[in-house]
């Protein structure tokens, strides 16, 4: 078998043309430097984001792509956003909230009946010493559950640029940056460093580092198109971001989907096994087969759904 031939491409060689007597020539430290300030540029914007510890992120859509803000806050900071107005809008959720009103209400009944129960009889020594131990594992319990509401309370938790129970969206970094700087009502308005953000932020700042971009639009394809096509990472991130506005918007629907031992959360931890590899990885790729397909792409679009139908999108 002989040697593979090599094909030589030449390209020809402009010379060098004399520049004209009435043009002055220029240096190259005369040339505009536009990488280098466009490198400035986005290392200040990234500078702006870190110090006021607000992110920019896109989340694109079925019904299109969008920019929005995101911020994480101890929980015992944030006041969540309130869903009155996009609950009435929704029947089926408004009926199911008088329904669980009206549960309420009976065990309240059921409480006020102990505490007379327990008041007649408490003339009775023993009930008076069984009413004092009780006490103190009341008192035992309520200090085991304000140390568990204290923890909570530290823990960071995600809030977006939403109002009213809807996350807004805009098409542009004008539109979001003029919106910022109207004043108008918003949940992250209460945070501390949103009046510093509103005087300085500027369209070109509205640029999301790659793990701040969000393709949901795509999950629910990808999914359909078998195991061997699946994307780890187009999947992982989807599920935090879900979480993430699951959380801050108030959709306890789909926290529960993607919740501790849910069939997504399996999907979500198989997944991460195969990125990390090793032997975890390939114990991810069998969990992953046993994982059906079309199980999985539907649970993913009734969440993109969700999460698309509490949207308010901005021009």
């Amino acid at each position: 078998m002989g040697n593979p031939k090599h094909t030589e491409v030449s390209v020809a060689r402009q010379s060098p043309q004399r520049p004209d007597a009435d043009e002055p020539e220029l240096d190259d430290a005369d040339a505009p430097a536009e990488s280098g300030t466009a490198t400035v540029s986005a290392e200040a914007a990234r500078a702006l984001w870190d110090e006021l510890r607000i992110d920019p992120v896109e989340i694109a859509l079925p019904a299109g792509t969008g920019y929005t803000l995101r911020a994480y806050r101890p929980a015992r900071e944030l006041t969540p956003t309130d869903v009155a107005e996009r609950d009435q809008d929704d029947p089926f959720l408004a009926r199911r909230q008088v329904a669980e009103e009206e549960e309420e209400d009976d065990d309240e009944a059921v409480v006020i009946l102990d505490e007379e129960v327990a008041q007649e009889f408490a003339e009775s020594d023993e009930e008076e010493a069984k009413g004092r131990r009780r006490d103190a594992t009341d008192d035992e319990d309520a200090k085991a559950d304000s140390e568990d509401e204290d923890e909570a309370g530290d823990e960071e938790v995600p809030v977006f640029l939403s109002h009213r129970g809807k996350l807004l969206l805009f098409k542009t970094p004008e539109s979001l940056v003029s919106f910022v700087r109207s004043g108008a009502p918003n949940d992250l308005s209460q945070l501390d460093s949103w009046n510093e953000l509103s005087e300085r932020v500027e369209p070109a700042d509205i640029a999301p580092l790659d793990e701040d971009v969000y393709e949901l639009d795509l999950v629910v394809e990808n999914l359909r198109g078998g195991h061997d096509t699946w994307d780890p990472t187009l999947l992982i991130e989807a599920g935090e971001v879900a979480r993430d506005l699951a959380y801050a918007l108030r959709l306890p629907a789909v926290l529960d989907m993607l919740s501790a031992g849910s069939s997504l959360d399996d999907l979500d931890e198989a997944l991460r096994a195969t990125v990390d590899g090793g032997v975890g990885g390939f114990f991810g790729r069998r969990r992953l087969k046993k994982i059906g397909a079309q199980t999985a792409s539907l649970g993913w679009r009734t969440i993109v759904g969700k999460i698309s139908a509490v949207v308010d999108w901005r021009d």
